[in-house]
This record gives structure tokens, C-alpha cells and sequence, in this order.
């Protein structure tokens, strides 16, 4: 509201004078400043642990038996968490707690989660470190390889992703993520079905024909981070 930011930013500015009066004056602070500093840090640092512990315990229980205790599961159809950014997580729980994305799953975990449970969650999945796919019996298509490395390169799902597709903040980490997955995400961006919270993957996969986003979503799912 506009009053609270007029207080808040009148908050500041005494705060701001304070300090510019205490330096004029010479002050600097005290042990007992510094040791009470010291204890404020510490206890948010306590904090901040036990809000990790809990929100793995829930991860766990809640979110591993589709997703896997380490962020990759064998579930057709549902996507690695595991090396995913905080920031991207945390805007998908918000989109199924606000019934924006259709899967009836999500969006029943979703819905009663408080703010707090949407930051615990996604802070606690930014945590999963990276997790390789399974090695293919197979070797990856090499022409369909090169024909995907190409098209990235040409529809420049590079200049978001990274050239190794490991994202970062709110763009997604999709290298090695499962083609399933991919290739149903690509599709609704372009059909509209998926939502995005910014209109930037419909319109970049407007122009793309159907047949290129299967090889995209093959090549980055088996793409091997060189």
C-alpha cells in the first residue's frame, strides 16, 4: 500500500541520518554491538537451518515419491528437480498454487501452501545438486544430435539456457532433463496449454515447427554438457 512504503522509506531515511550523525561524531561500535550482531547472525543462521531440515523432511515425504529423494525419478512424464534454480521452482509452485498450470497433483500439493511453504520448498530444491541421466543402451542419433545443436543454435534457446542449458535464476536448467517432459512442455508452449509466467517461450516457439521441438527435446535431453 502506499502509506506502508511512504513509512517505510521515511523509516529509512532517519535511519539514514542516524548513521551520518554517529559517523560525524566519531562513534563506532562497542563490544557488546558486536557481540549482539554476532548472536543476531548466528540465531538466523540456527534459523535458517531448522526451516532446511524441515523442508527436506517434507520434501521427502510429500514430493520423493514421484520426483525422487534426489531430484530424478524413473515417473514417465515428470520432471528432474535435481540442479533446478531456486527462483524457477518457487515461480512453478506459485503458478500450480494459483491453478495457472493443469496438473490435478500439483495443484492439489499446491494449493494450501503459504508463501513460506513456497520458499522452503523451492530453496530446498536449489539445493539438489545435478544428477546425470542414466547411461542409454544406446549411443544418442548422431544426426538427429547435430540437427538439434543447429536448430538450438538457430531458434537461440542458448541465449536463455546456456549454452550447456544449465539456466540460471529464473530460467530453467534443461540439459539432461527427460524428453517426455520436454517435448509435452514444448508443445504446450506452443499450443498455449502451458503457461508461462512471462510470454517469452510462446513466442519464441511460435514460428518453430512441430517436428523441430521433438528434436530439440531429444538433443537436450541427451545433450552431454560439452
Amino acid at each position: 500500500m502506499r502509506w506502508q512504503r511512504a513509512a517505510a522509506t521515511a523509516a529509512l531515511a532517519v535511519l539514514g541520518v542516524a548513521a551520518s550523525t554517529a559517523w560525524s561524531q566519531g562513534k563506532k561500535p562497542g563490544a557488546g554491538t558486536a557481540a549482539a550482531s554476532a548472536a543476531r547472525a548466528a540465531g538466523a543462521a540456527s534459523a535458517a537451518a531448522a526451516t532446511g531440515a524441515l523442508y527436506a523432511e517434507r520434501f521427502r515425504n510429500v514430493c520423493a515419491a514421484c520426483h525422487g529423494a534426489d531430484g530424478r525419478s524413473g515417473v514417465a512424464g515428470t520432471p528432474v528437480l535435481a540442479g533446478q534454480h531456486s527462483l524457477y521452482a518457487i515461480t512453478q509452485l506459485f503458478l500450480f498454487r494459483e491453478g495457472r498450470r493443469n496438473n490435478e497433483a500439483m495443484v492439489a500439493l499446491a494449493k494450501p501452501m503459504t508463501d513460506a511453504d513456497l520458499r522452503g520448498f523451492s530453496d530446498f530444491i536449489g539445493t539438489l545438486p545435478p544428477v546425470p541421466p542414466p547411461t542409454p543402451a544406446t549411443a544418442p542419433d548422431a544426426a538427429r544430435m547435430s540437427k538439434g545443436q543447429a536448430l538450438a543454435q538457430q531458434h537461440k534457446c542458448v541465449f536463455c539456457h546456456g549454452v550447456t542449458f544449465d539456466g540460471g535464476q529464473g530460467v530453467p536448467r534443461i540439459g539432461g532433463q527427460k524428453e517426455d517432459y520436454l517435448r509435452a512442455t514444448l508443445h504446450g508452449f506452443k499450443t498455449g496449454d502451458r503457461p508461462g509466467y512471462t510470454r517469452a517461450m510462446t513466442e519464441a516457439l511460435s514460428q518453430v515447427p512441430a517436428e523441430d521441438l521433438d528434436v530439440l527435446s531429444y538433443y537436450v535431453a541427451n545433450f552431454a554438457g560439452k
